[in-house]
């Protein structure tokens, strides 16, 4: 009878636990790409949608054949670690966002006429890399007309490199091929080698410990994640000793460098664009990041031909002289402050002296401890808030960022703009090595959502916003911090060990800088994906902060050169830029869209508010002509060498646009090699966090405090956090080389 007992206990208890494991689903699941709810537009359809652009072509450039199209070449679904994360309810997200709302939401929502998927490489396995390219082959397969598609898919993944210091900085790219055929596509995703994106790799962002438990409504989201990161962690790594060509599928490959990257792609033979975006982003790039190391000529500069200029994660064009930190004996020293600019470490010290003195502790002791503070903080770069515990968004005024920038960044690293990219030159070889872009914008989106810049509205889903759902779930992500008077040190070997992605990524201040994302704009001699690549392979393309702004900038000369040209002249250059703004939007959704989807479609995946067109165009307000003359000896400053703005043209107020001939008559005269692009200014509109942090600021313009737009129960999710800002587009540079008279 005890026998029976004991039997009858045990099968109990391993009933009670089966039950539990059912209950609890600790296994999780594979989440597919997603089944593409649309269809592709019908002719009729498509032909009202064009008709607008293409009177508008006809009437400002009739000797021109080549059309405008606008995309988004950076996208991200749930098939990324960060974004499956920001789908998490705790975080005030809405469920997962697969490859299939990408395509709805190109063809239908925002309208676009191609896109690209972008997945963190890092992120990838085998069968997700597999079921990426069937979703994208059969967002493609909708269009109707193959001679002339309504939207163009494009394949690609991102190359997410992280460096704990500047020297091992490269930074994120994505790799997009121009065929979706098996032999036009890399055999896997290359993610990035190296002791931080292997740390978010084996992370892959976990969750807080118990998280299920305190969510048992959605308990089955949590363990799908689960799922997602064992996946993750259990495919092998490829032997780095062979090329990729000779690898197997199942296996996950890494480069360390842009050099390392573009071997692999090479040695596979594809048709790639290499492309750089996020340069500025301090979120992820240590200070002092700068773009000369990339332009050693082994790190193949040449393969980067197109820049990511603006994003959803702000803009990365300008330069400026002021400097995060300076190096001394090795180590990194807090800069003091500059006009338009404190460095974060700079008000650490504040924030700590301020917190001692109110304690009544001694000014000398206080004064110790701002010190070390700004030691601390500096030490372990883009992680340095950490050492202010107890700390908030609201404590460091707008330190860190750009001030006098548009939309900036979160925590501006200038010497990695696009502006220094240009001015810079590497001398190893004979002839001078340059960056020679084409710019682009894209949205960078982490919901399956691109294009979303055609409407300033529901920042939680067409922006990053994101964080946590109330205080408890903020206490479970970061732990419990009182506020101390003095700072805590860290080494970078502890930041790179720490699983509180929520807390080292510094994303309480970063709400207030994410942006619904820019356009990438191609002159374009067909709708076809041929035409589309010839255009961004001869730089033919321009990049807009999400507007649909149409801009030629072109230099006259024998023969017209286009945007993202190069010429040799020995005689002063002349110049012709025209642009018209955007067309001001209507509200709700065309009746394209509302045929093509269901109304549950349309409410959930478009928020019932679609491109839709009005015939009515908003201002360009003026034209701006940056000049960039790149260095012709070793260490030139390149504070000179940047003239933002060169020229300056206002424009008369119409609708018809702008339109303005200029020369340079100091060409010949300086005998150098010039760069020249443009921006189109566009009246002010709306814009979700267009204040970033909307600093209230004293009679002397300085910041006494802030309102930030924050991610979690601290904002409403209804703001939108809107401010006028004028929209823009900028040209691809035209480079002009100096020949001297014959």
């Amino acid at each position: 009878m005890k026998k029976l007992y004991v039997f009858l206990g045990s099968a109990l208890g391993l009933l009670l636990i089966y039950l539990l494991l059912v209950y609890l689903n600790i296994f999780g699941k594979h989440r597919g790409p997603g089944i593409i709810a649309g269809k592709g537009l019908k002719k009729e359809d498509y032909a009202k949608r064009a008709s607008l652009q293409r009177s508008a072509l006809k009437k400002f450039e009739n000797k021109k054949k080549k059309a405008i199209l606008f995309g988004d070449l950076h996208v991200h679904t749930t098939y990324s670690a960060d974004a499956f994360l920001m789908s998490l309810p705790f975080l005030r997200g809405v469920g997962s966002h697969p490859i299939g709302d990408a395509c709805d939401f190109a063809r239908y929502c925002s309208q676009v006429d191609f896109w690209s998927i972008s997945d963190h490489a890092e992120s990838s396995t085998p069968l997700k890399w597999k079921e990426t390219i069937k979703a994208i082959r059969q967002c493609d397969s909708l269009a109707t007309d193959k001679n002339n598609p309504d939207l163009v898919s494009f394949l690609g993944f991102e190359w997410s490199q992280v460096g704990g210091y500047p020297k091992d900085h490269y930074g994120h790219k994505n790799v997009i091929f121009k065929g979706i055929g098996d032999e036009d596509i890399s055999l896997r995703p290359i993610g990035a080698a190296g002791l931080a994106s292997a740390a978010l790799r084996q992370n892959a962002s976990p969750l807080p410990v118990g998280t299920p438990l305190l969510d048992p409504k959605n308990r089955q989201v949590y363990y799908d994640f689960r799922y997602f990161q064992k996946e993750i962690t259990e495919t092998p790594e490829c032997d780095r000793s062979l090329p990729s060509s000779k690898l197997p599928r199942n296996c996950y490959e890494s480069a360390w460098t842009p050099k390392d990257l573009v071997e692999r792609l090479e040695d596979q033979k594809l048709d790639y664009l290499l492309i750089p975006h996020g340069t500025t982003w301090g979120l992820y790039s240590p200070p002092t990041a700068s773009l000369d190391k990339q332009l050693k000529p082994e790190m193949r500069p040449e393969k980067q031909e197109i820049f990511e200029i603006f994003s959803g994660h702000g803009n990365s064009e300008e330069y400026r002289s002021w400097k995060e930190a300076y190096w001394k004996d090795g180590k990194p020293q807090c800069q003091r402050p500059y006009p338009n600019y404190m460095p974060s470490c700079w008000r650490a010290g504040i924030i700590i002296k301020e917190r001692c003195l109110k304690e009544g502790h001694d000014k000398k002791e206080c004064l110790r401890r701002e010190i070390e503070a700004r030691e601390n903080y500096i030490s372990i770069g883009t992680a340095g808030h950490i050492t202010v515990k107890g700390e908030s968004a609201e404590d460091w005024l707008n330190a860190g960022q750009c001030q006098d920038c548009f939309l900036p960044a979160f925590n501006y690293r200038p010497r990695s703009s696009a502006q220094y990219g240009l001015a810079i030159s590497n001398f190893e070889k004979k002839e001078p090595t340059r960056f020679k872009w084409g710019f682009i914008g894209s949205s960078d989106n982490h919901r399956a959502r691109p294009g979303t810049g055609f409407k300033e509205h529901n920042r939680y889903l067409n922006a990053e916003v994101f964080g946590a759902v109330s205080k408890e779930w903020r206490k479970a992500l970061r732990g419990s911090e009182k506020k101390i008077n003095h700072s805590v040190k860290y080494t970078v070997k502890e930041v790179l060990a720490d699983p509180r992605y929520q807390v080292l990524l510094d994303w309480d201040k970063q709400a207030s800088f994410w942006m619904t994302g820019g356009l990438a704009a191609v002159h374009a001699e067909s709708r076809t994906r041929d035409g589309i690549w010839k255009a961004f392979k001869k730089r033919e393309v321009y990049g807009t902060s999400g507007p649909r702004i149409l801009l030629w900038f072109d230099l006259i000369h024998n023969k017209r050169i286009s945007m993202g040209g190069e010429i040799g002249l020995s005689e002063n250059p002349k110049f012709k830029v025209t642009a018209i703004g955007a067309f001001k939007q209507r509200p709700g959704c065309p009746e394209m869209t509302v045929n093509g989807l269901s109304p549950e479609r349309l409410k959930n995946l478009c928020l019932n508010e679609c491109y839709n067109p009005s015939d009515e165009r908003l201002l360009i307000n003026r034209i701006e002509v940056i000049r960039i003359r790149p260095q012709i000896v070793k260490g030139e400053s390149v504070d000179k060498l940047i003239e933002d703005p060169w020229k300056k043209f206002n424009c008369a107020k119409k609708e018809e646009g702008c339109v303005f001939e200029f020369e340079d008559p100091d060409y010949v005269k300086d005998g150098r090699d010039s760069i020249y692009y443009v921006r189109a200014i566009q009246e002010p509109t709306l814009t979700i966090n267009g204040g970033n942090l909307r600093c209230e600021k004293d009679s002397l313009g300085k910041c006494i405090s802030t309102k930030p737009c924050h991610g979690t129960f601290l904002s409403e999710k209804s703001d939108d956090c809107l401010t006028s800002v004028e929209h823009r587009a900028w040209s691809s540079p035209i480079y002009v080389n100096f020949k001297k008279g014959q």
